[in-house]
């Protein structure tokens, strides 16, 4: 949250001046355009040619992934012995898409197959007694995870004594113990990989495999018409998936982005065109990756929240229009019910988040409670992250057990902290940025103590120094145009590790006076101006800041810019980051 001594962190980039104007001139691009390539490290035209225009020839070829020829190999052995497969997917966004591309395509090739989504309610995270029940029922001989997998050593050995064969797809970091005994584990993190790029989202990590297995049917590298319409298709599953999974748009990730939102806006598919209607995404505006990672991904993440993300699947692998728009309603009624019990599950565990002490006595949030919804402790968690400034450790008891979800802050890995409590823990995993875990409820207080340990080891004296806000490029307020905006689309689609570049405007002022909105009254809308010159701009979360505003009085704001469409028309507003009256910081 935005605090009124957080300009004290601003910081304009170091940026090689000289190398943005040759990177402007090399590409035809003006140069705050230029600018922001060299912000992005990129070092020469022809990158920056290849950063402004991504090419498919830039995507590595899937049998460089680790465990790909097998795959393939048993995969088009099951499909020619009429073999039952079932798709095993996590419940969230990374799962539900990669297990409608598998669905999808294996239906296309007429082959026989099931899929299976654990409700996190009742079965759990990724493999368990579930999955055997599941594969039993279905008559399954092959079972392939998404987005899971690379951990459960003992739920895939088991089902391999019952003779039945296991493909792993995932894309989080392998246990530092043994690996499961699947017929293959396809995981560019695997320690052994030689993939050029480890950064894969869940999702993309199925479509890889999807496309390994259209080159293994059609007997090339260059697959047949039908099968290669039916990737091209398949990318606007993977760019929701890049977007929600927030992994590095860098390398293929942002080919992938690139691409996939195209698909995503011509898109026939019943159950996308339904999902983007209930989205208020139908009306002809041009897809971005926060319209994804804001509007989709939570519509996509409700149903499993609250019940089970089978309804989600249902959505994205429905071909009836009928049928869709149905199933994309009663998906957008959990959204709404989420967003009222998220609200009041917030407020009470930042109530209790605000009484632990500083990070030296306290260096994570870690909170457990009875009653808390499980479905939502995981955007809780960021939430006490992102207000407490360390890594949140956020856990539903039930029972005997609790189980958490783990959000981290920038420069922290939270997976190396929960490791410090292996042993106590009886399942957990994850990466960096988030990570989930399950502990017996007698256990809580000794995992609390060896996290603690951990992040005092990793982080002596609960340190965890703030990020400044990097600033981009300063603009005269009257340049804040659309034509000079429009520019920028060339940098697109934004996300991490390719922000939306960010400004500074200096000596503004307010046109009338701020407002305070939303629900929790927790935002303010401005008008800002600088002679005739005017804008509308939101600040998130900053209306404990409303005393500091002033009409007639010098103000600087640092802001990204933002397109609002309402009623057909798409206007420019800005996004405050944070803002600062009297004295720029920065002077």
């Amino acid at each position: 949250m935005t605090s009124p001594s957080s300009s004290d962190l601003w910081k304009m980039r170091d940026i090689d001046s000289a190398l943005g104007e040759d990177l402007a001139r090399g590409t035809g691009q003006p140069p705050l355009v230029g600018r922001l390539l060299a912000a992005r490290e990129v070092k020469s035209v022809q990158d920056a040619a290849s950063f402004l225009q991504p090419d498919f020839g830039g995507l590595h070829d899937p049998s460089l992934l680790p465990g790909m020829a097998l795959a393939t190999a048993r995969l088009v052995k099951a499909i020619k012995d009429g073999e039952t497969i079932l798709i095993h997917g996590d419940y969230d966004v990374d799962g539900t898409t990669g297990t409608s591309i598998l669905v999808r395509l294996l239906r296309h090739l007429d082959a026989k197959v099931a899929w299976h989504i654990p409700n996190r309610f009742t079965d759990g995270y990724a493999f368990g007694d579930h999955s055997i029940r599941k594969a039993q029922e279905t008559g399954a001989t092959l079972v392939i995870s998404v987005d899971n997998g690379t951990s459960s050593l003992e739920t895939i050995t088991e089902l391999k004594e019952l003779g039945i064969d296991t493909i792993v797809t995932d894309h989080h970091e392998p246990p530092t113990g043994a690996l499961p005994p699947a017929v293959a584990i396809v995981n560019p993190k695997l320690h052994d990989s030689e993939y050029p790029f480890r950064e894969l989202c869940g999702g993309a990590v199925a479509f890889k495999l999807a496309w390994g297995l259209c080159q293994e049917v059609t007997g090339a590298d260059q697959v047949r018409p039908d099968l290669k319409k039916f990737l091209a298709e398949a990318l606007a599953y993977v760019a929701i998936a890049t977007f929600c999974d927030v992994v590095p748009l860098q390398d293929e990730n942002r080919i992938l982005a690139h691409y996939g939102l195209r698909a995503l806006s011509g898109t026939g598919q019943a159950g996308l065109r339904a999902l983007l209607k209930v989205s208020g995404l139908d009306d002809g505006r041009k897809l971005r990756g926060d319209h994804i990672g804001f509007q989709v991904g939570p519509r996509i993440n409700a149903p499993g929240r609250l019940e089970t993300a089978a309804a989600t699947v249902e959505v994205l692998i429905s071909d009836d229009p009928v049928e869709a728009m149905k199933l994309a309603k009663r998906m957008e009624d959990f959204n709404i019910k989420r967003k009222e019990m998220q609200a009041t599950l917030s407020a009470e565990v930042l109530k209790e988040a605000n009484e632990l002490g500083p990070t030296s006595e306290a260096p994570v949030a870690f909170l457990a409670g009875a009653g808390w919804h499980q479905g939502l402790v995981g955007i809780v968690a960021a939430r006490v992250a992102e207000t407490l400034k360390r890594p949140a450790f956020i856990a539903h008891i039930e029972g005997d057990e609790a189980v958490g979800s783990v959000r981290s802050v920038p420069g922290v890995n939270a997976l190396e902290i929960l490791r410090g409590a292996e042993g106590i823990y009886t399942r957990g995993g994850g990466h960096a940025a988030a990570a989930g875990f399950t502990v017996p409820t007698e256990k809580i207080e000794e995992m609390r103590a060896a996290l603690y340990a951990k992040a005092l080891e990793l982080h002596p004296g609960g340190e965890f120094p703030p990020s400044p806000l990097l600033i981009d490029a300063e603009l005269k307020f009257e340049e804040v145009t659309d034509e000079t905006i429009l520019c920028l689309d060339a940098l697109e689609p934004y996300g991490q590790d390719n922000e939306a570049p960010v400004f500074i405007s200096k000596d503004v002022r307010l046109a009338e006076p701020p407002q305070i909105i939303g629900a929790d009254r927790s935002h303010m809308k401005l008008t800002i101006r600088s002679g005739s010159h005017t804008l509308k701009a939101l600040a998130f979360g900053m209306a404990h800041r409303f005393e500091e505003l002033h009409m007639g009085e010098p103000l600087h704001v640092v802001y990204r810019h933002s397109w609002n469409t309402f009623r057909g028309r798409t206007n420019l507003e800005l996004q405050l980051l944070d803002f600062a009256c009297g004295a720029c910081p920065l002077d």
